[in-house]
């Protein structure tokens, strides 16, 4: 069985649910609590590219912080990556990853299909 990766926030319940249904299926599972244990920009990027996604579709865009930095006037990717990593509050979560393929897990019926 191969092991899945969640960037998991468990103050968030999508992402408690998003852990929740890979206990359920017995997955082999690593959690990285992304807040305590923030991932560098090299690693976001590294996600992004399994997402198949640009920075801001990874970002938390009603976010207060988001607002309050003025991200949504950002055109540069490069900057967008370093607001997460210095702020993880703005990436969008659950991140689950396996076998070089990503998914954010909202809805939690993407799970069941990311897991097939």
């Amino acid at each position: 069985m191969n092991k899945i990766t969640i960037w998991h926030n468990p103050q968030c319940s999508k992402s408690r649910a998003a852990l929740e249904i890979l206990e359920q299926t017995n997955s082999k599972v690593e959690v990285i609590k992304y807040l305590e244990a923030t991932p560098n920009e090299q690693e976001i990027k590294d996600v992004l590219k399994l997402l198949n996604i640009l920075p801001r579709d990874l970002m938390r865009t009603n976010e207060e912080l988001y607002k309050e930095l003025k991200l949504q006037e950002e055109t540069s990717n490069d900057a967008l990556i370093s607001a997460m990593a210095e702020n993880p509050k703005l990436i969008e979560r659950p991140i689950l990853i396996k076998n070089g393929c990503a998914i954010i897990g909202r809805p939690t019926e993407r799970i069941a299909e990311f897991l097939a």
